[in-house]
């Protein structure tokens, strides 16, 4: 599929990286990656999932000066589901739960000035009735810069151990299916994509609601432990760190290095 040589293209100051099968093996490694999930963004921090636009472009400009690669998550599950070798050396994937509307006003001009690729994880009750949440015009407008894939954060973002709690087994059985299935049907439907990916609202999972998240389509999903994915990881069950605003200058550099703060 590729040629011998190894080259790269430079978008917006971020290295993109391709090569040849045997430049694969000295050049690129499967070595633990970091994901990182992002909620909100804005001038100032207005709750504890809030990371200031300013803290979040230097997250931007650390990865950039430290050689560090910006994949679409799309390429870190395709590696774990076997559909490809290897991933760039020093690969890092950003992700951002929820669709607040600063994604729109934030984060957006951001990539395009940056051109790196992010992972929104929706939950699409919200989107266009929700006072805090994006638009579906607007996540169509952000789709047209080719740089966002948006995939599933259930269809409002449920605590399943509360409603497992309250409801019957039948009744629970049925939420849980809806819950997947709604997501995934509305998402495809406004934005004419494929939706196959799936971030456990609040890091909730089991056995159980992985087995029914494998049924209604979900070939990969994601948590909030702060851990660098690995090649041993459970496909369903992917670490991401949830960033903060306490996360910037050398505890974002510890983060990326693998060596978190506490």
């Amino acid at each position: 599929m590729f040629g011998a040589a190894f080259f790269i293209l430079s978008l917006g100051g971020l290295s993109y990286a391709w090569a040849g099968s045997e430049e694969i093996k000295r050049n690129l490694s499967p070595a633990s990656i970091p994901i990182f999930v992002y909620h909100r963004f804005g001038p100032v921090v207005a709750d504890g999932m809030t990371v200031t636009t300013h803290h979040f472009e230097s997250h931007i400009e650390y990865l950039r000066e430290h050689g560090h690669h910006v994949i679409p998550l799309r390429d870190l599950v395709d590696t774990h589901l076997g559909k490809r070798k290897a991933l760039p050396y020093r690969s890092v994937s950003i992700t951002v739960d929820d669709g607040h509307k600063s994604v729109y006003t934030d984060l957006f001009p951001l990539v395009k000035k940056y051109r790196f690729p992010v992972t929104l994880f929706l939950y699409p009750s919200a989107i266009s009735n929700a006072s805090y949440a994006m638009t579906w015009d607007q996540l169509r407008e952000i789709q047209t810069s080719g740089l966002f894939d948006f995939q599933s954060h259930t269809y409002w973002h449920p605590n399943f151990k509360n409603e497992k709690k309250r409801l019957s087994p039948e009744e629970y059985e049925t939420f849980v299916e809806m819950q997947l299935k709604r997501s995934k049907e509305k998402l495809e439907k406004e934005l004419g994509i494929q939706v196959d990916m799936l971030a456990w609202p609040f890091g909730i999972y089991d056995e159980y609601l992985i087995r029914k998240a494998v049924e209604a389509g979900y070939v990969s999903a994601f948590t909030i432990e702060r851990f660098h994915t690995k090649a041993s990881d459970p496909v369903m069950a992917l670490p991401r760190y949830l960033i903060t605003d306490a996360d910037k200058g050398k505890a974002f550099g510890k983060i990326v290095g693998g060596s978190p703060c506490s």
